[in-house]
């Protein structure tokens, strides 16, 4: 499954209405370690498929789903299940480190 942009019109539908788990990246284009994490996140969109939703949402064009996850550092990783957060976590990861996130 591919990675899916996220905007306040289909944020709903593709995060808190999700019948399978989602990963939310938070992101900047002008971030460097945004930069070097998006490459593992796209391998485990593709490694995941069906079972787990790999989101993106650019804080410079989508602000308030930022704000409504109280972003204020970048990368931030967000995992929910059944619209409700599990985790979050900041900063790079390694690929193994953002399996082990999903994994829980």
């Amino acid at each position: 499954m591919a990675e899916i942009m996220l905007t306040e019109e289909n944020f709903e539908t593709e995060v808190i209405k999700s019948d399978i788990p989602v990963l939310i990246d938070f992101f900047a284009t002008w971030c460097g370690p945004c930069m070097m994490i998006a490459p593992h996140l796209e391998e485990l969109a593709d490694e995941f498929d069906d079972r787990v939703k790999i989101c993106k949402v650019d804080v410079d064009t989508a602000p308030s789903l930022a704000e409504k996850f109280n972003v204020s550092v970048i990368p931030t990783l967000v995992f929910l299940k059944n619209g409700e957060i599990v985790s979050t976590t900041v900063g790079y990861k390694t690929k193994d480190e953002l399996k082990k996130i999903i994994s829980e």
